[in-house]
């Protein structure tokens, strides 16, 4: 049996995607829709990505109405494997809006989180977690 790479995504990733098509971003969400790799997520990341992904000036720049966002995490949310927090260490990083994307990563033990800003998630290795960018977690995608 195949087994995937589970990842967290920032939601970063989620808005680079809705944003280029033809970036690294749209093609790992694009694996997860195929089974290619597995997308972890509590229930506090879910409703970040949807408070972000329908921000007007968001919407105005993917070109994407709120059923169109609706109907994205609707689909994400059928493939999404749910996390539940039972440990909180926070603080671990300068920003408290991304304690909950290390949090849903580690608590879910996944294989990486995956976000542009890997600075802001050094304190990761603390857990022996990955932080990857779109473009490397491809590598971990199979084919």
């Amino acid at each position: 049996m195949l087994t995937v790479p589970r990842f967290v995504l920032d939601t970063n990733i989620l808005v680079a995607a809705s944003r280029h098509r033809a970036g690294p971003s749209y093609a790992l969400v694009q694996a997860i829709r195929r089974g290619r790799a597995s997308m972890c997520c509590s229930n506090t990341l879910f409703l970040e990505y949807e408070a972000v992904l329908k921000r007007p000036a968001q919407r105005a720049v993917s070109g994407w109405s709120e059923q169109d966002v609706d109907a994205v995490l609707a689909e994400l949310a059928g493939l999404l494997e749910p996390v539940r927090l039972h440990y909180r260490w926070r603080p671990q990083l300068r920003d408290p809006a991304d304690e909950m994307v290390l949090e849903a990563a580690v608590n879910s033990g996944a294989d990486a989180l995956i976000t542009f800003n890997r600075r802001d998630f050094l304190p990761a290795d603390r857990f022996g977690l990955a932080v990857l960018t779109p473009a490397r977690s491809l590598d971990k995608v199979s084919s």
